[in-house]
């Protein structure tokens, strides 16, 4: 049996489906909740962070709290490792030239950023289960800090202010050009609910878009003025939204776009790709 095969087994295999269906309805619950915590900020009605610690954290103090971090936890696990099973195919492609090589290793990357995006939320996860949370902003103004500290640290800062900024720009002309809808299996869907799925998409895909892109501003700031405490990540975005003329306004619609999303998971989660 070939690599290919191989992966192809693994993506359909049934339990790993299950499970990953499970790890999609946990990225999209963890995306409602950041919703929910800036639309709480825009309005002034909680004082959580509105990123996916201040999401967990809201999990957390709740009495079903810990057994449902457990679930997403495991779940965002079986979300990577599905994905991860995804990359096999276009290793298969890498001898071939041109375009073929091209479209193999753009595959690969984005395989390898959503595993690491899904194996990092699944350890947060696993971590605020344990009690053992901590805040992404500080963790990333630790981490911005210790790059730093090395040779051209200001530089490599920079340089991964402007990736964060890419990803923003390539999220919103996703959303926009809907080219996720090649991420879900909508066939066996109603037409009315794919221009739902759609819709959702679209919306959620450029708040996204958006949200990367003022937190890469952010790591691009910290790199200018070599000061850590600059890189607060997606909550600091949100604040800096916030404090933008009609920020309000503009934050409440940044926190539907992202409940959109969350949503959009939902219906991945009832229609995944099949690898």
């Amino acid at each position: 049996m070939t690599a290919q095969q191989k992966a192809r087994q693994a993506g359909d295999s049934d339990a790993l489906q299950h499970l990953a269906r499970v790890g999609l309805l946990a990225y999209g619950l963890v995306h409602l909740l950041i919703a929910w915590l800036a639309l709480q900020l825009a309005w002034g009605g909680g004082g959580g962070s509105a990123d996916q610690s201040g999401a967990l954290q809201t999990l957390a103090e709740e009495p079903f709290g810990t057994p449902l971090l457990w679930v997403l936890g495991l779940g965002l696990i079986a979300l990577a490792l599905w994905q991860a099973a995804s990359v096999l195919p276009f290793l298969g492609r890498l001898g071939g030239a041109g375009d073929a090589r091209k479209k193999a290793v753009v595959g690969i990357v984005k395989c390898v950023a959503k595993v690491v995006v899904y194996g990092f939320l699944a350890v947060s996860a696993l971590r605020f289960a344990t009690g053992s949370g901590s805040s992404s902003s500080g963790d990333q103004q630790q981490a911005t800090a210790g790059v730093f500290g090395l040779p051209g640290g200001r530089y490599l800062v920079g340089l991964g202010a402007l990736v964060v900024i890419g990803v923003g720009v390539y999220q919103v002309v996703k959303g926009l050009k809907g080219s996720f809808m090649k991420e879900i299996d909508t066939a066996d869907a109603p037409a009315q609910q794919v221009r739902v799925v759609e819709r959702l998409g679209r919306v959620g895909y450029v708040a996204k878009g958006i949200a990367f892109v003022v937190v890469g501003g952010l790591l691009g700031y910290a790199a200018v003025t070599v000061d850590p405490s600059q890189s607060t990540g997606l909550d600091g975005a949100m604040h800096t939204v916030l404090e933008a003329p009609f920020g309000q306004g503009l934050l409440t619609l940044v926190a539907l776009g992202i409940a959109a999303f969350g949503v959009f998971c939902f219906f991945r989660a009832r229609y995944p790709q099949r690898s």
